[in-house]
């Protein structure tokens, strides 16, 4: 990783060639001015050479800010923070298209998933683009197959009606298909689960059915968004990932035309009369027969994992600098707590406004803070597993530094790996636990492993195998206990 240092010189050297004209024309005015003494053309010259000038180190210390995913105390939000839980996410996604009337909603299974197209011509510069939308180029283009479900009959039809046979234009009926379409990078982690909120048109008889992912619907019913529900008594309710409850509720925000969530909760004394009866009424039939939550991913994640096609830092247990380690720098754990898309990019990945908790290592309260970060496609595809990052803190504890490579290895997204003295090779994927006390006992020790796999045979890595082994040892314990 880079240095704070090493990113404000190599954009102070840009910008200064980018206005190597300033400095030209303070020196061409100074000259003239020498000469001829006064407010005339050498003052005005060497004024504009100044002006030029002066712009290098600020334009140098702006890119710096926006290229270095640093934290410091300027960000920090004032007030005590968000009023949030620990465990909340509240994510903005662009909007989907509606639909017709007459548009079925209901749940759709990812099968399976590959990427099409992402090819962004950005040289991994910043593109900001005018207006409230996501531009193609921008927009992973991902082939999907799709098991759509069979809309759930109500009460009210199961009471009043006998259940019919569909026929072949019965858009009700449950069914395949496959198709491309454009997926918002912050939604990837709802193909990953393998749950999506789709509207089905209605087709004509011998025509295919229309089907149009919701993906701000499909982020929620994935559970990468946390849910929660007050009833018209005040009484909370967790519905993150209780599938048939959050579709049931879909229906009646958009028979509504839209039900507005404050941070992830749905408040039903702030709804109109007539839609907070509907919802408090689904509440009670929820209450007496308790949903089961839907399971983090569906099976056969394997078949729809996009982490491995899209562009981002490849995990490792991370590079340490001597003069970092020496100082007493440590790693430190945060959370998103909230994610909102700008109109800025970059080729692996859209620049966010964010959210972040930290936990200090030293034990104190921990701090939200306010950050535009930079994220990783292949860090969004796993946004539904974890919401936590990896910050490098300075050894005064003044400042962060997001570190994507830990990042990525500590959710998963590139799967970690040991190798023992002995040759052994031990799979730790799905351990983030046993993974952060590795990447801790390296970094305390002021070992650099700039890679996914752990080799104990190593020279340089053998005076840690002994603590490795027992790390090892003591998570595979608790695990069997647990």
């Amino acid at each position: 990783m880079r240095s704070r240092t090493g990113v404000f010189i190599g954009n102070l050297l840009f910008a200064a060639l980018c206005c190597c004209t300033g400095p030209l024309f303070l020196a061409v005015g100074y000259s003239a001015w020498a000469d001829d003494p006064g407010w005339g053309w050498p003052a005005a010259v060497a004024a504009a050479g100044a002006a030029i000038t002066l712009t290098i180190p600020v334009a140098a210390i702006k890119s710096t800010r926006a290229e270095f995913p640093g934290i410091t105390r300027r960000d920090r939000l004032k007030g005590g923070g968000f009023p949030y839980p620990d465990d909340t996410f509240v994510l903005l996604a662009p909007r989907s298209g509606q639909g017709s009337p007459r548009a079925r909603l209901t749940r759709a299974d990812v099968l399976e998933a590959a990427l099409l197209r992402y090819n962004p011509d950005g040289e991994s510069t910043f593109t900001t683009h005018v207006g409230n939308y996501t531009p193609d180029e921008f927009t992973p283009l991902v082939r999907l197959s799709l098991r759509v479900r069979a809309t759930e009959e109500t009460e009210e039809t199961e009471e009043t009606e006998e259940a019919e046979e569909p026929d072949e234009t019965d858009t009700s009926a449950e069914f395949e298909v496959t198709g491309e379409w454009r997926v918002p990078s912050v939604c990837l982690s709802a193909i990953t689960a393998g749950r999506l909120v789709v509207l089905v048109e209605p087709a004509a008889p011998g025509e295919p059915p229309v089907v149009v992912p919701d993906w701000p619907r499909s982020a929620l019913l994935a559970g990468t968004r946390t849910s929660r529900l007050i009833d018209l008594e005040g009484r909370p309710a967790e519905v993150t990932r209780r599938v048939d409850r959050q579709l049931r509720q879909m229906r009646i925000s958009r028979e509504a035309g839209g039900v507005v969530m404050t941070g992830d909760t749905i408040d039903l004394r702030r709804l109109d009369p007539y839609t907070a009866a509907r919802y408090a009424a689904l509440a009670d039939r929820y209450r007496a027969h308790p949903e089961e939550q839907a399971p983090v991913s569906e099976p056969g994640e394997e078949r729809r994992r996009l982490a491995d096609q899209m562009p981002g830092e490849e995990g490792e247990f991370g590079w340490v600098g001597r003069r970092w380690s020496r100082r007493g720098g440590v790693l430190v754990r945060a959370r998103f707590l909230e994610m909102r898309g700008t109109t800025t990019f970059q080729d692996h990945g859209p620049v966010l406004d964010t959210v972040l908790r930290v936990r200090p290592a030293d034990g104190t309260s921990s701090f939200d803070a306010a950050r535009r970060l930079t994220v990783p496609m292949n860090y969004l595809t796993a946004l539904h597993r974890t919401k936590e990052v990896v910050l490098l803190a300075a050894p005064n504890g003044r400042s962060h530094v997001v570190d994507w490579a830990r990042t990525n290895l500590l959710a998963g997204v590139t799967e970690a790996r040991v190798i023992t003295p002995d040759g052994r090779e031990l799979p730790v994927a799905g351990r983030p636990e046993l993974v952060w006390a590795l990447m801790n006992l390296l970094a305390s020790r002021g070992l650099s492993v700039t890679s996914p796999v752990l080799d104990l045979r190593k020279r340089r890595l053998r005076a840690v195998a002994g603590e490795v082994t027992r790390v090892l040892g003591e998570h595979t314990d608790a695990r069997t206990c647990a």
